[in-house]
């Protein structure tokens, strides 16, 4: 969705309420990942541990047309009693986000901190 190399760029390039629900995510992610290393890698936001974030990747926001999607890479390691993460990929785990509303600081701050754990 977005040509730029940077975070703030990637946001900025989209629409509202994309936006919004992304610059909001962000926020949640860098209180609960202090020290991690955030970048756009393949195209969009990632934060992983270490200098580089694509190699031990921990978390990434990815804008399509109608929501975001937060996801970890090793979401389905993670306990969701929620149930609100849905598994993909290899060991992935995301949630698709349609409003600032579907963002829940409490809940994604633990499932952050577990995810980072893992890549500890």
């Amino acid at each position: 969705m977005s040509s730029s190399n940077t975070i703030e760029g990637y946001l900025a390039d989209l629409r509202p309420p994309l936006r919004e629900i992304a610059v909001r995510l962000r926020s949640v992610i860098d209180a609960a990942l202090p020290g991690t290393t955030a970048a756009v890698w393949h195209g969009h936001p990632v934060w992983g541990v270490g200098d580089n974030p694509g190699r031990r990747p921990v978390s990434l926001v990815k804008a399509y047309d109608t929501y975001v999607t937060f996801g970890l890479w090793r979401g389905q390691e993670v306990d969701d009693p929620s149930g609100r993460l849905i598994p993909g990929a290899r060991r992935m785990a995301s949630v698709k986000l349609r409003t600032v509303a579907d963002v829940d600081p409490a809940l994604f701050t633990g499932w952050l901190g577990q995810a980072r754990e893992l890549e500890a």
